[in-house]
């Protein structure tokens, strides 16, 4: 297991897969990623050097990824609650938010 950043990440996976454990990265951020920096698509965590390891941890430090990402995010929902918008009615009460019905689910 690799400790990259706060993430354990698995060695023996593709970069681009393991780039996913972040919160906040998906699988075509992590391709993207993986292009930036000039990485075959399926190298593998544990055959990185050092190097390429320090520019990667150099790119995602750039990110706002795991607790920078959550943290904004609640700013975001917390800002709409505030100012009272009707989304943030919904989140305050718990109910969807995009337009979902609520006849059938989401009543407990």
């Amino acid at each position: 297991m690799l400790h990259l950043l706060g993430v354990n990440l698995p060695d023996q996976k593709v970069v681009s897969v393991a780039l996913t454990y972040f919160y906040g990265i998906g699988p075509l951020t992590a391709r993207k990623i993986c292009s930036r920096l000039s990485f075959h698509r399926e190298c593998k965590l544990s055959e990185l050097t050092e190097s390429q390891l320090n520019q990667l941890s150099g790119v995602l430090s750039e990110m706002p990824i795991e607790n920078d990402l959550k943290r904004k995010v609640s700013a975001n929902v917390q800002h709409l609650r505030d100012i009272g918008t009707y989304v943030g009615k919904r989140h305050a009460m718990g109910m969807p938010v995009h337009g979902q019905r609520t006849r059938n689910n989401s009543k407990t």
